[in-house]
């Protein structure tokens, strides 16, 4: 993706054949939780996290998942998988009758916690994203995955995003 910072994720693999993607799914994460910058998120998407590094690393070792793209705080774009790809972000999931949403979705992970409002320069880079992909299905985590996952959380602004994409149209 043009204006992203690439670094490849070994945790993805083929979508199914003829599998259209037609769906946006947006989290958070924050490594350790509550905590925002350093590289502990890249290092989990890369299967480098070290679980010495801090206690929360211990619970999460040997967990294998990634998302196409991380949005930082300070609105940076990184990639970590093809979008011609699966990334491993929503798990055991379903979307409108349609079960493992991987197949057909496009991760995107806010660095973030569910506790806390995201940054302007988050919602900017997220608003960008989603007019390059042209994807008008847009979901939570929590939506994908109820009783399972609650990102992004109550302090997600979904009406300033749904504002700025009723504009596009």
């Amino acid at each position: 993706m043009r204006g992203a910072r690439y670094v490849a994720s070994p945790n993805c693999d083929a979508r199914p054949a003829g599998t259209a993607v037609t769906l946006l799914v947006i989290h958070a994460i924050s490594l350790p939780p509550g905590e925002y910058g350093g590289d502990a998120i890249e290092r989990l998407f890369t299967n480098r996290l070290d679980p010495r590094a801090h206690p929360y690393f211990k619970a999460i070792r040997g967990l294998k998942v990634s998302s196409h793209f991380l949005i930082r705080r300070d609105g940076e774009l990184v990639q970590f998988v093809p979008l011609g790809k699966r990334a491993w972000h929503a798990g055991a999931s379903r979307w409108r009758g349609r079960e493992r949403c991987n197949d057909f979705s496009v991760g995107v992970e806010l660095e973030g916690a569910e506790d806390a409002p995201f940054a302007s320069a988050q919602y900017l880079r997220l608003q960008n994203l989603i007019r390059t992909l042209r994807l008008r299905d847009i979901a939570a985590h929590s939506d994908v995955a109820p009783g399972r996952k609650t990102d992004p959380g109550a302090h997600f602004d979904w009406a300033r995003l749904l504002r700025h994409l009723a504009a596009l149209r």
